[in-house]
């Protein structure tokens, strides 16, 4: 979704893409997870393992909160500066897939959800990504329920059909945040809409 909007003219910043950033190799992200979870999350080239990180914090919400305290405030550093980047007439997407679980929605103009049902969500994971059926249930099961993101969302995309479908509903949401930033230029407040 945030991939199209950008498409479209959007600034996106993308908090998975960051999140890989924060943690590369030779960077003080990767060197503080490897001091909590050990050299055994590390790949033989030295990069993070993430299918071995996904193992350990999935299952273990503790772990997954010592992981979330060395990542996110280096995402959102990073988030902040690419913004302050941007043109100032800019249409600014985030997209966070943990939004909810971070408590960060109260922190945009607008939210939108992109939403499937959690049988699209398994099947999506094992086959497109060829997660373990398992696996890809207990990372569902450590993020916000399907509820808790919906009552979070200002806007909800569903995207259970085809592209052709979802490349119909961008466009509605990108002629609604362009009327969006006009109605606040309009009024003065020359704030940029997030997403």
């Amino acid at each position: 979704m945030s991939a199209r909007l950008g498409e479209r003219g959007a600034v996106v910043i993308d908090s998975d893409l960051l999140a890989r950033e924060v943690v590369a190799r030779g960077t003080d992200g990767l060197a503080e997870v490897v001091a909590v979870f050990g050299d055994e999350v590390l790949t033989a080239e030295g990069s993070l393992d993430r299918p071995a990180v996904g193992r350990i914090v999935f299952g273990d919400e503790q772990a997954r909160r010592k992981l979330e305290a060395i990542i996110h405030p280096r995402v959102r550093a990073r988030a902040a500066e690419i913004e302050a980047e941007a043109p100032e007439d800019a249409v600014v997407v985030h997209d966070i897939p943990l939004l909810v679980e971070t408590g960060q929605a109260d922190k945009f103009d607008l939210v939108l959800v992109v939403d499937v049902p959690p049988e699209v969500q398994v099947e999506r994971l094992t086959g497109a990504r060829g997660m373990a059926e398992e696996e890809a249930k207990a990372r569902i099961a450590s993020q916000a329920s399907r509820d808790q993101r919906l009552a979070a969302a200002d806007l909800v995309v569903d995207n259970s059909g085809t592209l052709e479908d979802l490349d119909r509903r961008v466009d509605e949401v990108w002629a609604e945040l362009l009327r969006t930033r006009s109605g606040n230029d309009a009024a003065g407040h020359g704030q940029d809409t997030k997403g």
